[in-house]
């Protein structure tokens, strides 16, 4: 792959054979930042699990306390009072049968969140090969199927992220904005990995976390010592 000048110059702050603490690590990503734009901070992180085995599934939802930076679009499925509370908390799209038609009918995926009341379930289970590819099919796991609708909005609009494993057995997920700085940047980090590591299954053996790697969104990766991801206070 080729870069351009300005990730090989930043590249040059990162010595790849170096594992470095995570506020040393978090600090590098924001000084190797030189897009124009406010470039997200993502964290990946490589688990001694094997996520074919169902006991094995690490998955969850956690609210940044410093949020992620991002504007979030929600959508909820829900009816009557349900449907009121979460227009009222700040849901940008609240539909049932309509909704669900809209999907199906015009492809209509302008939502980063989709919440449901667990009486939507019936009806948006027919949109789990729309929504499950695109990682916004509604979840128990991840707070997102929920008679609370309204306080799903509010942390959705707070800065909940889900983490999930993928195929490769990697968690990815953003933790905020260049311009968080930083300490917010750790904070959140923490959080995160603070998730992960209780999230951890009975059923996991050896090293838990195997690698960890942060970086900006055009920047290139700097590596964390997996013996000290995760931060104790």
């Amino acid at each position: 792959m080729k870069h351009g000048k300005k990730y090989i110059e930043s590249a040059k702050l990162v010595d790849r054979a170096t594992l470095y603490d995570p506020a040393e690590a978090l600090d590098l990503a924001v000084k190797t930042s030189s897009a124009k734009f406010d470039e997200t901070v993502e964290v990946h992180v490589r688990l001694g699990v094997d996520s074919r085995h169902a006991d094995q599934q690490v998955r969850g939802a956690v609210v940044l306390p410093n949020g992620t930076g991002k504007k979030v679009r929600v959508a909820v499925f829900a009816k009557g009072d349900a449907a009121d509370a979460a227009a009222a908390a700040g849901a940008e799209i609240v539909g049932a049968e309509d909704l669900v038609a809209k999907i199906q009918g015009e492809g209509f995926l302008d939502f980063d969140v989709a919440i449901a009341a667990p009486n939507m379930m019936g009806l948006v289970g027919r949109l789990g090969k729309v929504l499950g590819p695109r990682g916004l099919m509604p979840s128990p796991k991840a707070g997102t199927v929920t008679p609370d609708v309204a306080k799903a909005v509010e942390e959705a609009k707070a800065g909940k992220i889900e983490y999930r494993l993928d195929k490769t057995n990697i968690i990815h997920c953003p933790i905020g904005k260049v311009s968080f700085g930083s300490e917010k940047l750790q904070e959140n980090y923490k959080t995160l990995l603070d998730a992960i590591n209780k999230a951890k299954p009975a059923a996991a053996k050896g090293q838990y976390i195997r690698s960890c790697v942060v970086a900006t969104t055009m920047g290139p990766g700097v590596r964390i010592n997996p013996a000290k991801a995760v931060v104790t206070d």
